[in-house]
């Protein structure tokens, strides 16, 4: 596939305000305008107090529209040579090609230095990549363009290149006009200079044009340019967004502001649409949510929202947004787009209504499989065959083992590229036996039959407790406490710490991840009781009110859901902890393949994060010349200038990644044969630890397809 930019990440939003009179954004009293290196500047008078900040040398110059070049109501043009106004630029830019980022509007410039540096603004809806426009548009038989191969390896990359590539794109929430390079593109600064000069002297929104470099190499070379030519970073972008759109939608519910510290404490339901001052660690069902606090694509909350088909979005100063606060209460129609939000009121048969017709359709699951009574290797779970493909071997091995071992168990026959911690299965039987001998069965089946146990959701979170309680001081059958010593003392004698992980029937499958609904615990193996307690909290965590909550919400029977174990060493130190996805979720087009990361120091959360709390947030164009990585966001545990991974190791990262994306190719993606998976990616964990053996080592933790795509 052709290499293409980066794609847009920021996005505007509706209900900006004046930082002077905090009105909305169409407050006549007052004009605001970006000033890099700051948040806002006031460029009227007399406007003192929130947000006012000192102008910088490099103040945005006001925009000053001219004659149109394109024909209105005609068919868009291949190209313009120069852009008089905006509406020239809508119509070759394109729109965000996904809804899991900001949006932004953006259109490839191509410099033809063959042709007297003659400049073109391709319709990047027609033409998507580069070499599209220049193919069909500037090869000659004096001066033809090569194919997508050579084009690719020598517009890119040498010196002596015909063309010099790159985009504009206009930043909507801050007004900030960037022209930017392709993250692999090693263009040096006198390129970058030629098509900045170019593209600010045939542009209507050239005074106000900036270079915004977005890799290492690209920062260098932008320290090598003339002073004049104006510089923006991705912080200072980002600083200027107050809407950030993670899961598109539209939703109807009882709008309701709750304090994020007191969550915990409080019952939400699917019919609320709720306001967070800060992103929560976990949340219950609900129709919608706003956080103050912005996300990553990965928060724990993001993937829930994603997996439950509900809206969500970040909003600067949420709980005292005036709009939202003047709708508390109600019962409101949130909608939430690419580039702007918005919300109004409702009727309660209208939400109700909305309500009833959204329901999403039962997740259906296999019913557990009490069959197999022993311990089994990770490695004999999925074993395909020329009559069982990888697919259907996965499958077949959930209700057994669950879906998180299950997965595992093919991770850890991919190969020396994904290093994986040695581990083995305790399956449902056990749990099964465990829950019908000391009466939980019987327990439950009379709960799961009262109205008021099912209506009442203080009373249900009561009564969960109570069970997981007991069950915590259930007993456990001693021949599994035999086998399980015996496969200690066999094959990880010198492992004094074990972990123990949930693994259901019901979590990681096609459509439906169960994300966070389970828990994991860790035994010290010298004291058994503290191994059993292990065993039975994971047990136990079947019955989470949230659990529950979830299951009910997507139509599982609770009944048919059981807990496996996925045992392995546990990591007490590890130096770091991350989630990755195997393709890029910022271009599901297909055409600007990458991982994405979210990796943090130590065993700090990256899924869960502490208020406050930064991650490296990283995109790791691994099948591109030079393998650039594109940082999006830093973390703030380390020192200013470095990051939490080496390249050593965002290179051994990578190759785990691509390995995992191949590997399970055959049962989620385009090589499965299945229909919709054109794109598809691979939800990963891993963890770099030096397991006191010096330089720390990489262990992938987990791989289970990523909700929401290719079905």
């Amino acid at each position: 596939e052709a290499a293409l930019e980066t794609r847009p990440r920021l996005a505007r939003t509706r209900f900006q305000r004046c930082r002077c009179c905090w009105q909305p954004d169409r407050c006549s009293s007052h004009r605001v305008r970006l000033v890099v290196g700051a948040t806002w500047a006031l460029a009227s008078t007399g406007c003192a107090g929130p947000g006012t900040a000192e102008e910088s040398d490099q103040t945005v110059p006001e925009i000053t529209e001219g004659d149109c070049l394109s024909a209105t109501g005609e068919e868009a043009p291949a190209y313009l040579q120069a852009l008089g106004c905006h509406a020239d630029f809508s119509v070759l830019a394109s729109e965000p090609l996904d809804a899991s980022i900001p949006g932004a509007r953006s259109g490839k410039v191509v410099l033809d230095q063959q042709n007297a540096d003659a400049l073109y603004y391709q319709n990047t809806n027609q033409y998507q990549i580069h070499w599209d426009f220049a193919s069909s548009e500037l090869s000659t038989a004096e001066s033809p363009v090569a194919d997508l191969a050579n084009f690719n390896s020598t517009e890119y990359f040498t010196p002596d290149r015909r063309f010099i590539l790159g985009a504009v794109t206009h930043y909507e929430g801050p007004n900030v006009w960037a022209l930017e390079f392709a993250p692999y593109d090693r263009a040096d600064a006198a390129m970058i200079e030629k098509l900045y000069r170019a593209v600010g002297g045939t542009s209507y929104f050239g005074p106000a044009l900036r270079f915004h470099p977005q890799t290492a190499y690209l920062e260098g070379q932008a320290e090598a340019l003339p002073r004049d030519i104006l510089t923006v970073s991705t912080d200072e972008i980002y600083a200027g967004i107050d809407y950030q759109p993670l899961n598109l939608g539209e939703a109807m519910g009882y709008l309701r502001f709750v304090d994020g510290e007191e969550l915990a404490g409080q019952y939400v339901s699917y019919s609320d649409i709720v306001v967070l001052d800060h992103v929560p660690n976990d949340i219950a069902v609900v129709a919608g949510l706003v956080t103050e606090e912005f996300q990553t694509p990965l928060s724990h909350v993001n993937v829930l929202s994603q997996n439950r088909g509900t809206p969500n979005m970040g909003l600067r100063d949420a709980t005292s947004n005036e709009g939202l606060r003047a709708l508390e209460g109600e019962w409101v129609h949130l909608t939430v787009g690419a580039f702007d939000y918005s919300i109004e009121e409702v009727t309660a048969e209208e939400a109700q209504a909305f309500i009833e017709e959204r329901k999403p359709a039962p997740t259906e699951i296999t019913p557990y499989d009490t069959t197999v009574a022993e311990l089994l290797d990770i490695e004999r779970i999925v074993t395909p065959t020329e009559e069982v493909n990888l697919h259907d071997a996965i499958h077949a091995a959930i209700p057994v083992v669950g879906g998180k071992a299950a997965h595992y168990s093919w991770l850890a026959q991919i190969g020396e590229d994904v290093p994986v911690p040695k581990a083995f299965a305790i399956p449902t039987y056990f749990y099964d036996r465990f829950m019908r001998e000391n009466g939980f069965t019987d327990r439950l089946a009379t709960l799961l039959t009262s109205a008021e146990f099912m209506g009442d959701p203080a009373l249900r979170d009561t009564e969960l407790a109570a069970l997981r309680d007991d069950m915590m001081t259930g007993a456990v059958d001693q021949s599994f406490q035999d086998l399980l010593r015996a496969k200690l003392a066999a094959d990880y004698a010198d492992e004094p710490r074990i972990r123990f992980r949930s693994s259901t029937n019901a979590e990681d499958l096609e459509g439906f991840t169960g994300a966070g609904l389970y828990t994991s615990k860790t035994g010290v193996v010298a004291n058994w009781s503290d191994v059993l307690d292990a065993v039975r909290e994971v047990w136990s965590s079947v019955w989470y009110y949230r659990a529950f909550d979830e299951r009910e919400y997507r139509g599982i029977p609770h009944q048919s859901v059981a807990m496996a174990l996925l045992v392995h060493h546990s990591f007490p130190e590890e130096e770091a902890n991350g989630v990755a996805i195997t393709n890029n979720p910022y271009d599901t087009s297909g055409l600007n393949p990458a991982f994405y990361v979210n990796v943090q120091l130590g065993d700090v959360s990256v899924v869960q994060p502490d208020t406050g709390m930064t991650t490296d947030e990283i995109i790791y164009y691994y099948d591109s010349p030079n393998q650039p990585v594109v940082y999006v966001s830093e973390s703030n545990l380390v020192e200013e200038g470095t990051h939490v991974l080496s390249a050593i190791q965002i290179n051994q990262l990578g190759r785990a990644l691509d390995a995992i994306h191949r590997a399970f190719s055959p049962a989620y993606g385009p090589a499965s044969g299945l229909s919709g998976t054109a794109w598809y990616a691979m939800d990963t964990e891993f963890k770099f630890d030096d397991r006191g053996a010096g330089e720390p080592r990489l262990y992938v933790k987990q791989a289970r397809p990523y909700p929401g795509r290719g079905e």
